[in-house]
């Protein structure tokens, strides 16, 4: 599945988010709305890897209340920070989630964006962190923090 960094980019990302992950993944119709995998003109010093993606509401998502349940917030963070793994390793790699904290800061009830960071990448774990912002007024809904397993192909 490992392609040439010079194909490489958010077609591939899209292309991977709809073919690896299970079925029920999909069911949450995540979209992927942008995509670093290299540091634009001017970045800061501490510039990550990483993406941008939306987890549109969805009423099956929701518990009492029409609150997007903290169950869909965590694999939406999850699958986000998979995502910027494929940015920061520029290609899909085999890895599989060793920790994810999810600290839940107010609830939502509409789209929700996910800003997933690659904090370090080594040849075997990879450490991330996720903020999810409510669509509606960009306020933080959560923080993630993640470690990563990177498994031989």
């Amino acid at each position: 599945m490992q392609q040439q960094a010079t194909e490489f980019g958010i077609g591939e990302a899209r292309r991977v988010l709809g073919e690896v992950f299970a079925p029920w993944v999909l069911d949450l119709n995540l979209s992927i709305e942008g995509f670093d995998f290299t540091p634009p003109p001017g970045a800061a010093t501490d510039w990550q890897p990483g993406a941008i993606l939306r987890m549109p509401f969805s009423e099956r998502l929701c518990r009492n209340g029409g609150v997007v349940c903290g169950q869909a917030l965590m694999a939406f963070a999850d699958t986000s920070m998979v995502i910027a793994n494929l940015a920061a390793n520029r290609g899909y790699r085999p890895m599989t989630t060793v920790d994810q904290t999810t600290h839940f800061m107010r609830a939502v009830t509409g789209d929700v964006l996910a800003d997933a960071r690659v904090v370090r990448l080594g040849r075997t774990m990879s450490f991330g962190r996720v903020t999810l912002l409510s669509a509606t007024d960009n306020k933080p809904v959560a923080m993630v923090s993640s470690a990563f397993a990177m498994l031989n192909a």
